[in-house]
């Protein structure tokens, strides 16, 4: 979630004091403390409460619970639950359940995430990164260029299944195998629905968006406009030597995946998806500094939707936006959903620090700060043809870019891990280059990753 820019200075302040605190409980020599060794079910719960002039009120909350059994294998639970319900007073909502465990089938790990999500005015700045060309000042009540706060929006509601097994090759090396069904209904925001209860002065004006202008010039086909389907296999192999998947300081997991998506499944083209990821971790400081990396690159072949292009491959969905590069999951602090292209790769490179640890309520917490540089790149395009779009609008919607730049971020973050598993996360990430937005402040669960 993006706060503006006093609330979020509010809750920095906030969680600075909150810091402060927590390391005058954990005494002088926090990192002496010694962990207690969870039993049973443990349970992180936090509200979602929230306010935006367009969007209403948001209402709700979320509920992490982990079973660590006898404790024996403390940290590594033996199930994960995760349930979110969440909504606003205009209708956007989050309803997402999510299961891992590697207690449901012998000598595999099972993970599963049914999610529904409903949203008003999800970001669409159109393909290719830096070929298409972002303006502020349209989205600016205060500009003269202003034209509507939903310029860059779309309506989108998302039904997401995506069950994944794992298991063991040979010691760290491991098999990868589940199903992802996606159901995407698309269209242009309803401005009448979130003009319902606004003052004058906040009235969304009832003009075309950008993703309007994307159909108009056919640069949507006309049978992807309403969404549709997007089913495929997933296969892959990863090698994972990580001293703990969660609050992790040494190892690394590199991982192969495919996303097979066939006719024979319900699509209405053939087409894959092939994902390349491998992450790093490095101890600088035992238990107090480490320096950790990311490298990513998905290719996307074959006659596949736009809006499926975007779907992040993956071996365990355990996000609820698990697509587009831009936000809190893949390039933190420039605009969400920035880059959508054939084939794109982004970088994650960050220092993490523990500097607390202690006990509260008889449970441990772990106090973090990170700092980052994130990175992202369309590597090909998808092709557009602009012959329906007009000079004017040609100049002022797209470059005439062949190859995107690289789109990039600095930024800070601070962690409250409690059990090594449930972990909150403040994020402040600041945009380099004005065409990719100004920052994002995040409060979201976990490590990115």
């Amino acid at each position: 979630m993006i706060f503006n820019h006093n609330i979020k200075y509010c809750i920095i302040v906030s969680l600075l004091l909150i810091v402060s605190t927590l390391k005058v409980i954990a005494g002088t020599d926090s990192l002496a403390v010694k962990e207690n060794i969870k039993k049973g079910w443990n349970f992180g719960i936090l509200p979602a409460v929230s306010f935006s002039t367009d969007l209403g009120f948001q209402y709700g909350g979320l509920v992490n619970a982990y079973n660590f059994g006898d404790g024996s294998r403390y940290p590594k639970y033996n199930h994960s639950l995760y349930l979110e319900i969440s909504t606003t007073t205009k209708g956007n909502a989050v309803n997402r359940f999510f299961y891992d465990t590697d207690k449901f089938i012998k000598h595999c790990r099972f993970s599963v995430d049914a999610t529904y999500m409903d949203d008003k005015a999800l970001q669409f700045y159109g393909f290719n990164g830096n070929q298409s060309l972002y303006n502020s000042s349209f989205i600016d009540p205060q500009s003269a260029d202003y034209k509507t706060r939903m310029f860059y929006g779309y309506s989108r509601k998302l039904f997401r299944f995506e069950p994944v097994l794992s298991g063991i090759v040979y010691h760290k090396l491991r098999w990868i195998a589940g199903v992802g069904i996606y159901r995407f209904i698309d269209g242009s925001v309803n401005v009448d629905n979130l003009n319902k209860g606004q003052s004058e002065r906040n009235l969304l004006p009832n003009v075309p968006g950008l993703y309007d202008k994307y159909e108009s010039w056919g640069l949507i086909a006309s049978k992807e406009q309403n969404g549709g389907w997007f089913n495929h296999a997933i296969l892959g192999l990863s090698y994972d030597t990580r001293d703990n998947e969660v609050n992790t300081m040494h190892g690394l997991c590199d991982e192969v995946l495919a996303g097979i998506a066939p006719v024979l499944l319900g699509n209405q083209t053939n087409s894959t998806k092939i994902t390349i990821v491998h992450r790093q971790f490095i101890t600088i400081v035992k238990n107090k500094l480490s320096f950790c990396y990311r490298l990513s690159w998905q290719g996307n072949e074959g006659d596949m939707p736009w809006y499926a292009k975007q779907i992040l491959l993956k071996s365990y969905p355990s996000g609820d936006y698990s697509e587009g590069v831009g936000g809190s999951k893949t390039v933190r602090g420039i605009l969400r959903y920035r880059l959508i292209g054939n084939d794109f790769a982004y970088g994650n490179f960050e220092f993490r620090y523990m500097f607390a640890h202690t006990k509260i309520m008889k449970q441990n917490f772990h106090l973090g700060l990170n700092t980052f540089y994130d990175a992202g790149i369309v590597t090909r395009f998808i092709p557009v043809d602009l012959s329906k779009v007009s000079q004017s609008d040609k100049a002022t919607y797209f470059t005439d870019k062949t190859t995107d730049n690289l789109h990039q971020s600095v930024g800070l973050g601070l962690r409250v891990i409690m059990n090594e598993n449930f972990v909150v996360a403040f994020e402040d990430g600041q945009a380099l280059e004005k065409q990719d937005g100004v920052s994002g402040f995040y409060i979201i669960l976990n490590y990115l990753f």
